[in-house]
Formats: structure tokens, C-alpha cells, sequence
């Protein structure tokens, strides 16, 4: 181990976003596959998902480090001897958590273990070495309008996206292709891949992985099982759920409660993760890299379907002429003849939308187009009950949010010849995203949190029986403040969250009633006030100590009250324009950094700077370094003085000369 692997990756992301637009595909990528540190990094990350904790280098034993040198080997060696993918014997690579098995076990039963055994680590280790260095090199080639399954991008940057740039929209055309990423085939992965990567290395290695035949569960996914075999399931897995669980020395804990909870809410857009053979954490780059082709079709056909009109009030010459401010309304129709044609698109993750401004046969044709696409290029045939056509004015659900258009009638005030001002109603349209609460609620029922559809009613938090009121309290705090982060961007934000710590607060004070028997919730109310902050007793233990006492103690831990328990307390929605331009951070860090290396953009920034007579935070800081060594105080100061003295006589000699 000679290297920092963190700066190997980092170079290989400021060589890869450096490369101009239409460079040929990396041609040598086996060189990082040699070095050994990039090695001991995914091993690393390996470890902490397998175990819950990141491994310092030190800490690795120096047996594990030679089984990972044996893979390297194996992975290296000649393409006739590929890589065995999901072996479950002659394992190069075991997991620090496997523990030896010494103990000898009948034939039958060595069969049923291998063939239910898990994907052994070693395949973990190389996919996130494959990882590392495929990111890099397909991030600076994937289209703006992706973002699942990229770094700096979520849910959060879709939304923001549709609320600042999808004004003006009248038909939306939803599609779900997540039939035509599922059955895409090995040749046309390789195709793809191929385009950004022409290592034959790293190529062989994907290959093997798609082309390696994936061993069954242990329960075929053909058997039927009845309805009373599911309910004996059911009744056994919550025994198990309920029984208290001793975690072994190395055995990672599991997610929180509320954590568990809050997955449960997961969107359908973003519950889809794709599994290509052997390929695990690299299928998502994988599905990325072969639905970034429809990204560059759909922006090739963007720009021929735009054309602008200058009768119109947004978009009046150019494709990137800004939409006018989200927040303000558009006070003209959205469609007719004298409008501009513009379209946008977005996609995340297997789910696209496509905003059209103009009329509904474009969509139509646009659908037909693109199920040709897709039979084309992925050799898949798109149904149409997988593509939606709806209209602004009906809503279009996208990630639990549903975009729609209100219409409101502001008072428009202007001044007329002759300076008169004057006052008129107006008609406007403006794009609202709010969050489904239908499908709030359908998730809560489904958590069994709720029953009943139209008038919900909560029910007991039976997971947290157990818990004591403290740590129920502080889940529930947790997974409200994170719903609260979810609903972030939705304008009924405020009714949504409050709907949530509404069922929540129910909810635990339905089994707070059960657990002190108290018998209702108001009797809980009464006791433990309305945000469930008092400490609650059972009413037989009348010898039990004070709380007060207790807490002062250190025997018992503060509770807090479940947040948002009055609509007041909870934050309105944010409402910050979204740069039409917008890139994450760190590809704004790269392109920079990558601009200040080039010799010939620093000479021209240092010249520049000179011409404006502007000094440079280096200079600052080394003269007010050399004026605390020699002055003892900042100069700026001293001259701040001086001109204050100057301008004191200056006054003086005005006072004296106006006397006289």
C-alpha cells in the first residue's frame, strides 16, 4: 500500500470530467485495477455494509489483507479464467462476520445451505471496486435531466426542478419503463457500456457477471402458498418481531423503528432498484448508463420541437430564455396557435415525464415515437398502458406529489396616461405541487397505523409496546422531522405534517392508554398534556419515586414531547427558485478546479485582477499577517483612524471659517 485511494479517486474525477464532451471511451482502466489501495477501499466499504462500521486501514488483519491480494490475482489473471461470480465454496474472500464452521453437518443439509447461501463478499468487493472507477467515468456524459441513482441528486432536485422550470405546461406525458429496464439484455448493456469504456478488462468482468446464471432462493418463486399458510407466516413473524433479540459480537444492528417507518413511505418512482445478474450496487449505473440514450433522444427532440413566438410571455426567442418567476403567475393562456411550442423533460430512475406546451395530438405523436424508440434501441416494446396523457387541470401524481395549476385573480394596479392609477382584476395560472394525501394515508394503512380510508382512524404503535416512553418518543420525533424534510417542497406542507403528527400523537396515546392502563386517550391527554412530555406511571406502582427524582438521578432519560403538535410549529414550504442551470456541488468544485489548472485561465484571472486593481485573498491575508508582526495591530485600523483625524480637522476648519 504505497497510495492514498482517496486521491486516486479523486484525480480519476477530475481526469474524467476534464475530457471534452465527444472524447473517445477510457481506453485503460486495468491500471486501477492493479493498484492494491483502491482495493483495500472497497474492502472497506464492503465492511461497513456488511458489519455498520467503516474499518481503518490499520485496523484490517493482515490474513484478510492476504485474501484480498489472492482475489486481486485471481481477477487479474487471463481472460480464459474469468472470475467465478456467486461461488459458494473455494471463497477467496470471506466476510469478517462469517463466523468458521467447525461443526460437521449431514450432505443434505451442506446442499441446502449452499443453495440458500447469500452473494458471498468477495463479490461485494470487486463491485464496489468496479464502482469506483465506472462512476467517474459515466457522470460527465449523463444528460441534466436524470436524477435517481447519481450523487447530489434525489426526489428533492425532481421537485424543485417541476416547480421552477415546468410553468406554462399544459399536457403531461407520464411513462413507466420499468418493464423495459428490467428485460434489458447483456448486448445491449455491453453496447452502452462500451461507448464510455473500451477496456477489455473491465468489460470482461461486467460480462461475466450478466451472462453467470443466478441460483434460486430457497423457495422457488412459482410455489403457491395458500391463504392459511401466509396467515401461520404472518403469526410467526410477528413472535419473532416481538421477541427480544440478542445480537451476536459482530452482527450490525438494524434500522431503527423510525427509520423502518419512513422507508415504508418510500414513493413508487423511487422503490424501483434495478438487478442485473451478479452485478448488485452496479446495476443502478448500469440501468443509468443504457436510459441515458433515451435522455440524449428526448433532448435532441426538445430542441427541434421548439418555436418561439414573441406574443407570448415566457420563452419569447430562445429555448433558454428563463421562465419568469415560479412564484408569480402567468396572466395569458397556455395554448393556441399565437403560443410558443416548447416541451421538458425529466426522468428519475425508470419513470420519465414530459411537460408539452402546445396541443394534445404532440403528445399523442410523442408517445408513438417513443415506443419506437424503445422497440428500436432496447429491443423491448413499451404497452401503451404504461404511458399516461393527462392534462394539467386533472393533476399528474409524480413522487407522491400531485403538479397541478390553480387559477387565481389578482388585483393588478398600473399607471395610466395622466398618472391615474388604476386597479383591475385579473385572471392568472399557477403551478401548484402538493403532496398526495391520499397516498399519505394509503401508506399509514398499509404501516398499520390507520385503518379506514376516507375518515382515517389511528391506531396503536404496537411495534413500540415495549419501549419505554422516552425512546418512543424520541423515534417519533425523528421520523416526524424527517417527513417533515420530505414534504419539503409541497405547498400544502403545513396540512400534510400536521396530519402526520396528528395520527402519530393518536397513535401513541392509544398505546399509552393500553400500556398504564388509563383506558382513553384523553385520560393520557390529561396526564401527559397534549405533546405527551409528562412522564406517564402505571396506577398500581403508587410506591414508585418521582420522575423529578429519577431524572436527577440519572436513572431515567428526559422526555421529549412529540413536535408539531399545533399547526403553528410547523415550517411553510420552500418556496427558493431552482437555477435553470443547476449542477451539485461537487461538479461545480470539479469544473473550477479543473479551470484553475489550466495555466494559460489563471494567467488571464491574475491579469484581470491586476487591471482592476483588486488584491487577492492570499494578499490579504499575508498583509494582515505581516501587520500583526511588525504593527502588533491590523494597519486597516490605523488607516480607518487616520481618516477619521482627517475628516475631524476638515469639520474643525469648516466650524471656525463660518464663525468668522
Amino acid at each position: 500500500m504505497k497510495e492514498d485511494p482517496i486521491q486516486v479517486c479523486s484525480d480519476l474525477w477530475v481526469r474524467c470530467f476534464g475530457r471534452p464532451a465527444d472524447a473517445p471511451p477510457l481506453p485503460n482502466l486495468t491500471g486501477f485495477l492493479k493498484k492494491f489501495d483502491l482495493w483495500v477501499l472497497a474492502y472497506q466499504r464492503a465492511c461497513a455494509h456488511h458489519t455498520g462500521s467503516f474499518p481503518p486501514r490499520g485496523a484490517i488483519h493482515l490474513p484478510h489483507l492476504r485474501s484480498l491480494l489472492a482475489l486481486q490475482v485471481s481477477v487479474l489473471a487471463s481472460p480464459r479464467r474469468p472470475h467465478p461470480w456467486g461461488a459458494s465454496t473455494h471463497l477467496l474472500l470471506r466476510s469478517p462476520v462469517d463466523p468458521p464452521s467447525t461443526r460437521p453437518i449431514s450432505r443434505r443439509k451442506f446442499q441446502a445451505l449452499l443453495d440458500a447461501a447469500p452473494p458471498p463478499f468477495q463479490d461485494r468487493v470487486l463491485q464496489e471496486l468496479l464502482l469506483l472507477l465506472l462512476e467517474p467515468a459515466f457522470e460527465p456524459r449523463f444528460s441534466p435531466k436524470s436524477h435517481a441513482f447519481r450523487p447530489g441528486r434525489s426526489p428533492h432536485t425532481v421537485l424543485r426542478t417541476l416547480r421552477s422550470h415546468f410553468a406554462g405546461y399544459l399536457w403531461f406525458l407520464k411513462a413507466d419503463l420499468s418493464s423495459v429496464a428490467d428485460g434489458l439484455g447483456t448486448d445491449v448493456i455491453l453496447r452502452c457500456v462500451e461507448r464510455g469504456v473500451s477496456d477489455r478488462k473491465v468489460l470482461s468482468l461486467i460480462k461475466s457477471a450478466l451472462r453467470t446464471p443466478v441460483k434460486a432462493g430457497s423457495l422457488p418463486r412459482d410455489q403457491e402458498v395458500d391463504r392459511l399458510t401466509k396467515k401461520r407466516m404472518k403469526r410467526k413473524m410477528l413472535r419473532k418481531r416481538r421477541k427480544k433479540k440478542v445480537l451476536n459480537e459482530n452482527e450490525p444492528k438494524p434500522d431503527p423503528y423510525w427509520l423502518r417507518t419512513f422507508f415504508g413511505f418510500a414513493p413508487r418512482e423511487a422503490t424501483w432498484v434495478p438487478n442485473y445478474g451478479h452485478c448488485g450496487i452496479l446495476s443502478p449505473l448500469l440501468a443509468n448508463i443504457c436510459l441515458s440514450e433515451l435522455d440524449y433522444w428526448m433532448e435532441k427532440r426538445i430542441a427541434k420541437y421548439f418555436r418561439a413566438s414573441k406574443l407570448d410571455s415566457i420563452w419569447k426567442e430562445s429555448i433558454n430564455d428563463g421562465s419568469h418567476n415560479p412564484a408569480w403567475p402567468e396572466f395569458v393562456p397556455s395554448s393556441g396557435n399565437e403560443k410558443t411550442r416548447k416541451m421538458d423533460y425529466i426522468r428519475y430512475g425508470s419513470h420519465i415525464l414530459i411537460g408539452i406546451r402546445g396541443p394534445r395530438e404532440d403528445a399523442v405523436e410523442l408517445r408513438k415515437a417513443l415506443i419506437e424508440f424503445c422497440e428500436i434501441t432496447y429491443g423491448l416494446r413499451l404497452e401503451n398502458s404504461e404511458t399516461e396523457i393527462e392534462h394539467i387541470t386533472r393533476g399528474i401524481e409524480f413522487l407522491d406529489h400531485v403538479i397541478c395549476r390553480r387559477v387565481i385573480h389578482p388585483t393588478l394596479r398600473y399607471t395610466a396616461t395622466g398618472g391615474n392609477i388604476i386597479s383591475q382584476k385579473g385572471v392568472g395560472t399557477l403551478l401548484s405541487i402538493t403532496a398526495s394525501m391520499q397516498q399519505c394515508i394509503r401508506k399509514f394503512r398499509r404501516l398499520e397505523l390507520v385503518k379506514g380510508d376516507k375518515d382515517p382512524e389511528p391506531l396503536p404503535c404496537t411495534p413500540m409496546l415495549y419501549s419505554g416512553q422516552a425512546h418512543t418518543n424520541s423515534q417519533m420525533n425523528k421520523f416526524l422531522e424527517t417527513m417533515a424534510d420530505w414534504y419539503k417542497y409541497a405547498d400544502n406542507r403545513k396540512k400534510v405534517v400536521g396530519f402526520c403528527g396528528y395520527v402519530i400523537r393518536s397513535s401513541l396515546a392509544k398505546l399509552y392508554a393500553a400500556r398504564y392502563r388509563l383506558k382513553s386517550r384523553a385520560k393520557v391527554y390529561k396526564i401527559a398534556s397534549r405533546d405527551l412530555s409528562h412522564p406517564l406511571r402505571e396506577s398500581s406502582r403508587n410506591d414508585a419515586p418521582e420522575f423529578s427524582d429519577l431524572l436527577r438521578m440519572g436513572l431515567v432519560d428526559a422526555i421529549d414531547g412529540i413536535q408539531f403538535s399545533h399547526m403553528s410549529l410547523i415550517p411553510s414550504c420552500d418556496y427558493i427558485p431552482f437555477p435553470r442551470n443547476w449542477v451539485p456541488d461537487h461538479e461545480l468544485v470539479l469544473r473550477e478546479y479543473i479551470k484553475l489548472q489550466d495555466p494559460k485561465f489563471f494567467c488571464e484571472l491574475h491579469k484581470s485582477i491586476k487591471q482592476q486593481e483588486l488584491s487577492s485573498p492570499q494578499d490579504d491575508i499575508s498583509k494582515v499577517v505581516w501587520d500583526y508582526k511588525v504593527f502588533g495591530v491590523w494597519s486597516k485600523s490605523q488607516r480607518t483612524t487616520k481618516e477619521q483625524g482627517k475628516l475631524e480637522e476638515g469639520a474643525n476648519a469648516c466650524r471656525v471659517s463660518c464663525a468668522g
